[in-house]
């Protein structure tokens, strides 16, 4: 089948069209195709031939944006099975078959039935078959074929990232590039010139110039000064086809800003300034402004301040505000217009950051001169000094003096100074001031040991103005005088144990004294002159502000004497000294082999045997509870009666235990031990006194049993045969215990009830050696044998 176009619309396309039928080897190539064909040879082997293509074919082109009202031609199908006869029957199929493009199934004919648009899809891949009509069957095989939509120029450049911003240095050279801008075209760039931009500058000339293959822009003009312009609006062309006539366009904007350089040097807009100060500013606090202006902005246009001569460099200091720009003068020293009256100051302003290609316009700083005059005030007055310390001693009369503050007024008239004391604290009312002289005196008796310190407040004011005050504060210390007398600061009694030896340290005593260290410490300490010499006790002065209490017996008895009062002497350093009477209480103690008190006072029977009151409180309660035991028991005892025997078919066996020990020989009523004292007084035979015998007789044929003799053992088989021969007891064991004394002991006595009472001889210190559980009886056979030896 051959495939062939018509190129009406085109006249390249009617060239190419010709060159295919002559060479075969350009859109439209002509290849015949026919069945496989196999020829067998005798003695030859079976050859392949390879089938040559029936279709006729090749890409065939349609042009975009078709606004004819026919169908566009786009090309023609044909098979080298149709003989013109129709019978052979077209079919397209693929991407657009029967929308876009449609077929002639007779003659093979393919039209356009749309516009097309190759920005929106460049080509098409479609099948086509021939089919014989009357079998329906497939002449040959389906062939695959492509459409490609030739590109028109349709499409304008255009600038997708516009509108552009850009910055420059200000004063840059000739051709500093600025941006580089890039416009895109839809069209086809493989085709033609409708995708070639060229670019150029429609506005911004002759500041800024534009390359027209690469799109950068660059400065066109030397010198260009941000103060005199900073914006400038450039507009740049984007044109295809190469520029020619004919070609579509597109444009953007670019925003450019000439940034700032240090290129202009501050300026002060005057050589000579006047600043009016009055002698009353503050030290550190500002007291003007002074301002040079620089023409660059940001950090190009930040200026440093500097006094660099004058005769107020030393009073005066001037500083930068970086927000402002301006230098802050301020005070240094304090002004006093009656000394110096006017100052002169030469002040520098320069650029901190500079640029070298500049340099040559001059130097980066300018200087002017300011002159400060000093304004008089009204001052108010001045004490001598910054703070006064006066003293006096307590208890001084009313009006005694304290001292005396002055102050002056700074002005020239020198004007009369009043004084007061300040009311706003509670110390004023101890103390007046002169009004004239500044004298201060008390108003009340002062007494050191309420409060050592006052703090009060002079006021210092003009005769005529009252306003303008100084103030300064007066610290008084009350001296100290002897009028207190020392005294002992203990107040608790005084512990003595019983086993204290000679010479031994009891307690050591502190004294003080209200008064100052001058007149306190060191204390003396004695007994009352008029009390005879102390039997028991002495003092040892330590020579500073305590005394130790010595004991000089070498025991003390809480029964002869459980509690001593002793008097002390105290007397102090001072001038006159004084002297006091303190009286402390020692009271004897029982105290443990390491001193630790035990006790202090009278103690009960028990507590002498060595149980304290813990263990007292726990005898009683194991005795309440062991009563209320025994009274349950009683009780659950005589409320439960239960019989040995429950029933005849219950047998066991049953345990009777006699386990009261009795009163002992002289106890008569729980046991009658008359048989077991003499055997021979025995009772004639008896049955068992737990279960009651249904016979009340011996069995017949028992023997007597007779007590004969006084052994007991004999006693005790008899008592065996007598239970084991009783007919009237239960079926069930029944123990029985016999248990005889006996007549003496060969041991004798080992009871203590009849003991000589003489006393022994025996020494009991030992006992002291035995631990804490001993310490009673100690103590109880030690003042025995103390009395003994008395």
């Amino acid at each position: 089948m051959r495939i062939t176009t018509t190129s009406c619309l085109c006249p390249v396309l009617v060239c190419l069209s010709f060159v295919q039928r002559c060479y075969g080897t350009s859109h439209h190539s002509s290849v015949k195709v026919s069945k496989n064909q196999t020829k067998h040879i005798d003695g030859e082997t079976e050859v392949h031939h390879r089938p040559k293509r029936g279709w006729v074919w090749n890409q065939f082109f349609v042009l975009e944006e078709h606004i004819g009202s026919e169908p566009q031609y786009v090309g023609k199908l044909h098979s080298n099975s149709d003989k013109g006869d129709g019978s052979v029957r077209y079919i397209l199929t693929g991407e657009g078959a029967g929308t876009i493009f449609h077929i002639d199934e007779t003659t093979g004919d393919i039209h356009a039935t749309k516009s097309l648009d190759r920005e929106q899809k460049t080509h098409y891949v479609l099948h086509a078959q021939a089919i014989d009509r009357r079998t329906q069957k497939p002449l040959e095989p389906e062939s695959e074929f492509i459409i490609k939509v030739q590109d028109i120029n349709d499409n304008a450049p255009k600038f997708t990232d516009g509108p552009f911003v850009a910055s420059v240095p200000e004063m840059s050279e000739v051709g500093t590039s600025v941006l580089q801008v890039t416009a895109t075209d839809a069209d086809d760039p493989t085709y033609g010139n409708s995708a070639r931009v060229v670019y150029s500058i429609l506005q911004g000339q002759p500041y800024f110039s534009v390359d027209p293959k690469t799109g950068v822009i660059r400065t066109a003009l030397a010198n260009m000064d941000r103060e005199a312009r900073e914006q400038y609006a450039v507009v740049i062309q984007a044109k295809d086809m190469a520029g020619q006539i004919g070609g579509l366009s597109g444009s953007t904007t670019i925003n450019i800003t000439l940034t700032d350089v240090n290129d202009n040097p501050p300026k002060f807009l005057q050589k000579n300034h006047q600043l009016y100060v009055p002698e009353s500013a503050q030290v550190g606090k500002p007291v003007g402004k002074i301002k040079a202006y620089d023409d660059d902005i940001g950090v190009n246009a930040e200026i440093k301040y500097s006094i660099v001569n004058g005769d107020g460099t030393s009073t005066f200091n001037i500083s930068t505000d970086r927000e402002t720009r301006e230098g802050i003068i301020s005070l240094k020293k304090p002004l006093n217009y009656e000394r110096k009256k006017s100052y002169t100051l030469i002040i520098e302003g320069s650029n901190p950051h500079t640029d070298g290609r500049f340099s040559h316009l001059g130097p980066f700083k300018d200087t002017t001169t300011l002159k400060i005059i000093i304004g008089d005030v009204d001052e108010p007055p001045v004490f001598s000094m910054s703070s006064y310390i006066m003293d006096v001693y307590e208890n001084a009369e009313v009006g005694t003096v304290v001292g005396a503050v002055t102050a002056q007024d700074p002005d020239s008239l020198n004007k009369p100074i009043r004084y007061s004391i300040d009311g706003s604290l509670h110390e004023d009312s101890y103390f007046s001031i002169d009004s004239t002289s500044g004298t201060i005196k008390t108003t009340k008796v002062l007494d050191r040991e309420e409060q050592p310190w006052y703090n009060i407040t002079v006021t210092a004011f003009e005769d005529d103005r009252q306003t303008d005050q100084s103030h300064v504060p007066v610290a008084i210390h009350v001296l100290d005088v002897n009028d207190n007398p020392p005294e002992l600061t203990t107040e608790d009694d005084i512990i003595i144990c019983e086993t204290s030896r000679p010479g031994q340290v009891i307690q050591t005593v502190t004294a003080m004294d209200k008064d100052d260290f001058a007149n306190g410490p060191q204390f003396f300490f004695s007994f009352p002159d008029d009390l005879p010499v102390n039997p028991n006790f002495t003092l040892r002065n330590n020579e500073d502000y305590t005394v130790s209490i010595l004991a000089k017996r070498r025991r003390f008895s809480r029964t002869v004497q459980e509690v001593y009062h002793l008097p002390i002497v105290i007397s102090d350093a001072g001038s006159p000294s004084l002297t006091s009477t303190s009286t402390v209480t020692l009271r004897v103690c029982a105290c443990e082999r390491d001193g630790k008190v035990r006790t202090c006072h009278a103690e009960p029977f028990l507590s002498s045997a060595g149980l304290s009151t813990g263990a007292l409180i726990a005898i009683l309660l194991c005795i309440v509870i062991l009563l209320v035991i025994v009274v349950l028991f009683i009780t659950l005892r005589r409320s439960k009666k239960e019989p040995l025997i429950i029933s005849e078919e219950d047998i066991r066996e049953n345990v009777v235990t006699y386990d009261d020990e009795g009163g002992g020989e002289e106890d008569t009523e729980a046991f009658d031990i008359s048989a077991l004292r003499n055997p021979a007084a025995a009772e004639d035979l008896k049955f068992r006194r737990d279960v009651r015998p249904d016979i009340q007789t011996a069995p017949r044929n028992s023997p007597p049993l007779v007590l004969d003799g006084v052994n007991v053992h004999d006693f005790i088989k008899q008592r065996l045969i007598e239970a084991d021969l009783d007919t009237s007891v239960p079926p069930y064991d029944s123990l029985q215990t016999y248990a005889y004394e006996g007549h003496g002991s060969l041991a004798g006595s080992i009871s203590s009830l009849d003991s000589a009472t003489t006393h022994s001889e025996q020494d009991y210190n030992y006992l002291c050696d035995w631990g804490p559980e001993f310490q009673k009886l100690a103590e109880l056979y030690g003042e025995e044998e103390s009395e003994q030896t008395t």
